[in-house]
């Protein structure tokens, strides 16, 4: 697919730099003259407007409530890293409000004021420029594996942080553990001149987006498609190609947005996974991208889905 590295997350290029990740000395010069991204539960520093990342030099206040750096790479000759700081907690009010689908609140460190924020990355990521919304999404997927695997899956002593944090050791047992990536197809799944779109439980009223699910153990992407499709609305699917991914960090997730041919349009939906699911022509879909159909809205701009759909519309899928 032509435009598929124009997703976002994906195609920036950064350097990830992963011969120096065992190299300590390099690192610590780095670490001197880079520039650090805090991560508070997930949420990106940014400026207030959601912009443009809040990159921090090495002994900022803020960074006193952080765990070690992961070095994420090399930007224009700097090394740029990423530090949990989780721990810290903002003044009585501030916290998080996950209330729903997307949680809108802003947490202001006071060593920054109130021109900075930590705010939620699926609310900002079309904002940022392809190199940031890179760095984001990579900083937001590692710190996450690093507080849920804490502990050696061997043995069950605590682990450590090594190679710059991309990998954990156990000191107990010598187990040496890796960054997991959940792969997941999404399915752009056409009939003619319609498309196969489902809403789940919670989801904001009248939101649609591609059926997707995860990739089972011992599974080709081709048959989670048909699998996915078929539990979830009952259509049988022929030909199925990939079209393009998305690194998705929330919390671990790649996306392989990917094309299929339906069989048939009979449904059969699975009411434990989806609300609804229905098939709309281009002209509904084309409305409800512009936000004038009167029940669908579609998937949030900046993931895959709006992408592929967007792509389908403008006939860019080769």
């Amino acid at each position: 697919m032509r435009e598929a590295e124009s997703v976002t997350f994906g195609g920036a290029g950064l350097d990830r730099a992963a011969a120096l990740r065992g190299d300590e000395a390099a690192l610590a010069g780095l670490l001197m003259t880079g520039r650090i991204l805090p991560m508070w539960r997930g949420k990106p520093l940014t400026r207030a407007d959601g912009a443009e990342l809040g990159w921090l030099a090495q002994g900022h206040p803020t960074l006193a409530h952080g765990r070690p750096p992961v070095f994420l790479g090399m930007i224009d000759g700097f090394g740029h890293f990423t530090q949990d700081i989780s721990d810290w907690t903002p003044e009585a009010g501030a916290e998080a409000v996950q209330a729903g689908f997307l949680d809108q609140s802003a947490q202001h460190h006071p060593a920054l004021g109130q021109d900075y924020a930590f705010l939620e990355l699926r609310a900002i990521m079309t904002r940022l420029s392809p190199m940031e919304a890179e760095c984001a999404a990579t900083a937001r997927a590692i710190l996450h594996w690093h507080r849920s695997h804490g502990f050696c899956a061997t043995c069950g002593a605590a682990s450590d942080l090594a190679m710059a944090g991309w990998q954990r050791s156990c000191p107990a047992c010598g187990a040496q553990h890796f960054p997991r990536t959940d792969p997941v197809v999404i399915m752009l799944v056409t009939h003619g001149n319609s498309v196969l779109l489902g809403r789940s439980p919670g989801w904001p009223e009248g939101m649609y987006s591609c059926l997707a699910g995860f990739v089972e153990p011992g599974e080709t992407i081709e048959a989670a498609v048909r699998r996915e499709v078929f539990e979830e609305a009952g259509v049988r699917l022929g030909a199925v190609r990939y079209l393009a991914s998305q690194p998705w960090p929330f919390p671990a997730s790649l996306m392989l947005g990917c094309a299929a041919d339906a069989l048939d349009t009979a449904l059969t939906i699975d009411p434990a996974e989806l609300e609804d699911v229905l098939w709309l022509n281009r002209e509904d879909v084309l409305a409800a991208m512009a936000g004038e159909h009167p029940r669908v809205k579609p998937a949030r701009k900046g993931a895959i889905a709006h992408f592929l759909l967007s792509n389908w519309l403008a006939d860019r899928l080769d």
